[in-house]
């Protein structure tokens, strides 16, 4: 395993396990007819981090989430999960590999309850005849994990049984996310999951963002807020002409010379070496 080396104050170098990958892209092609949405994309996330995406439009970091997802299959390249390469048809193969997309539109029924929403798609039934030949749905155990869900990100909500349509935006992103981290085995993407909230409520969910990582999951953030993403990311990923241009380190980068190498104003060999990460 490689190993980096950490200085405490004037002390002896201390050693310590680098972050295992987790998922990895190599060298992503996709090509819409003329159009190259991914020239030979790399990605890596590592283990227990918040890893920011950005990129001006068309840069390609939409079809690279959509092809870390499932939504769409690069016409080459690989992508690993856990050292494995994976090949993803839809986003159902995906989830079933344990990753887990919260999009900006809020995907969540608003009539029904939140222990509903929760568990949409993924219902639990009776342990008896009632569910095996009924369908009759196991209520009570769905409404007690929604509160051990709920309880564990720290979402403060007064009942899990009021309909998601009675909560603010950010609570309702709340019901996303929580989704997403209860069910996600390895991955969690969130794709703008603040672009549509107000400051109070997009607060809210990057501590919620926090939470997820907290609880050993990684996090792939896109998001165009840059204050959001400096905020909170241990790395960023800038995403230029269907490639990687750089891996940069938030806390050694302005956010002004982030955006001159995101929009090309500063090219990626001129990049001093102290504001990349590895």
């Amino acid at each position: 395993m490689s190993h980096v080396t950490v200085m405490e104050n004037n002390a002896a170098p201390l050693t310590t396990p680098a972050r295992a990958l987790v998922m990895e892209a190599r060298g992503l092609v996709k090509r819409y007819g003329q159009v190259t949405a991914l020239d030979g994309a790399d990605f890596e996330l590592r283990a227990g981090e918040i890893l920011a995406v950005i990129g001006d439009n068309g840069a390609g970091k939409s079809s690279l989430i959509k092809a870390l997802s499932g939504a769409l299959e690069p016409d080459s390249g690989e992508i690993l999960l856990d050292g494995q390469a994976v090949s993803f048809k839809s986003p159902i193969e995906a989830r079933r590999a344990g990753i887990e997309t919260v999009y900006q539109e809020l995907a969540v029924a608003p009539a029904m309850t939140i222990a509903e929403n929760l568990f949409l798609g993924r219902e639990i039934y009776r342990p008896n005849f009632l569910g095996s030949w009924f369908g009759a749905l196991d209520k009570k155990r769905m409404l007690k994990d929604s509160i051990a869900y709920m309880q564990e990100l720290k979402i403060g909500i007064r009942s899990m049984s009021q309909a998601v349509e009675t909560l603010s935006g950010g609570q309702r992103q709340g019901v996303a996310v929580a989704r997403a981290a209860a069910f996600a085995r390895h991955v969690v993407i969130m794709d703008e999951p603040t672009a549509a909230l107000g400051v109070k409520e997009g607060n809210m969910v990057l501590e919620l963002i926090r939470n997820v990582r907290d609880r050993g999951l990684p996090v792939v953030l896109i998001s165009h807020n840059m204050p959001h993403v400096f905020e909170i990311a241990d790395r960023i990923h800038v995403a230029r002409l269907g490639r990687r241009a750089a891996i940069l380190n938030p806390k050694a980068i302005t956010m002004s010379d982030a955006v001159a190498v995101m929009t090309g104003a500063m090219r990626p060999e001129a990049i001093p070496t102290e504001w990349l990460s590895n």
